[in-house]
């Protein structure tokens, strides 16, 4: 994923706009509680699957900024932080065509972001619901590699 992720972004100079076909960059929030047992997940809408919550860069070449931002728009949390500037997790997942989209790969920078569960949370309209999953349970909701992964790596820094 991260080679991948490279090779696009070096022969792709508009990869940080969603015009750019054949993909994107994208930001997103694999936000946790401070124990780092629970996660948000949002159900969404256009693709229909339990989710991360995250979305396009718009120019932005911060991407980190980019999911704290889509994290509060999409959850209405207004307390987020960033656990750590580093990336938690890099993938590239297939977008199906829409309307009048075409296909085309999120290349998504995924970084771990921390917020109190107790926080109101508030739907947006990219979401049929937004849920704090146990991270254990996440793989039931959506078994793709891609957040199975997310929950390893969250399992992993657990037992540091």
């Amino acid at each position: 994923m991260v080679a991948a992720t490279i090779s696009f972004v070096e022969a792709e100079t508009e990869c940080l706009r969603r015009e750019c076909v054949p993909g994107h960059l994208t930001g997103s929030a694999w936000i946790v509680n401070a124990d780092r047992t629970r996660t948000l997940l949002t159900h969404h809408h256009k693709l229909d699957k339990w989710l991360q919550l995250g979305g396009h860069a718009d120019g932005d070449p911060d991407l980190l900024a980019v999911a704290l931002r889509e994290a509060r728009e999409e959850s209405g949390l207004a307390n987020v932080r960033a656990v750590s500037a580093e990336i938690f997790d890099v993938d590239r997942h297939w977008i199906p065509a829409r309307k009048t989209d075409p296909g085309h790969y999120h290349y998504d920078l995924r970084f771990m972001i921390e917020a109190d569960p107790n926080e109101p949370l508030v739907i947006s309209s990219e979401s049929k619901d937004l849920a704090w999953v146990d991270v254990a349970r996440v793989t039931t909701l959506n078994p793709e590699e891609s957040m199975a992964r997310m929950v390893r790596k969250t399992a992993a820094l657990r037992a540091e």
